[in-house]
């Protein structure tokens, strides 16, 4: 499975963006894929996942409520749709997809992605 991250960029507090994760590969479809970020000096940390079938999706906290996982089958390509953003959404997102298809649940921990997308930088100033 490979992917290609794109989108990003500099927004002000309150505003929107969007993600897109293109992934390629015959069996990418049955696989979970996810989107973590990384802000300086801190360790990566979940952000959202979205279960294989499309069945399940999962959100840290912080995210809750503001940002959206989504993924058009057609393109095979998921989406990170990023509302309300703060401050504290500031740093490089990686999009990354499971490590085993048909995983039973949606994986939450960065060890369980084996596939991983170059980052994107979303910048949110106050």
């Amino acid at each position: 499975v490979q992917l290609q991250a794109s989108g990003g960029g500099l927004v002000q507090a309150g505003g929107s963006l969007r993600l897109s994760c293109a992934a390629s590969g015959s069996t990418a479809s049955t696989y979970a894929m996810g989107w973590f970020r990384q802000a300086p000096g801190k360790e990566r940390e979940f952000v959202a996942a979205r279960h294989w079938s499309g069945a399940m999706t999962n959100y840290a906290d912080s995210v809750k409520g503001r940002f959206t996982i989504s993924k058009d089958n057609t393109k095979n390509t998921m989406y990170l749709q990023m509302n309300s953003l703060k401050p504290e959404d500031t740093a490089v997102y990686y999009c990354a997809a499971d490590s085993k298809p048909y995983r039973f649940d949606t994986p939450k921990e960065a060890v369980q992605y084996a596939y991983w997308g170059q980052g994107a930088q979303v910048t949110v100033s106050s």
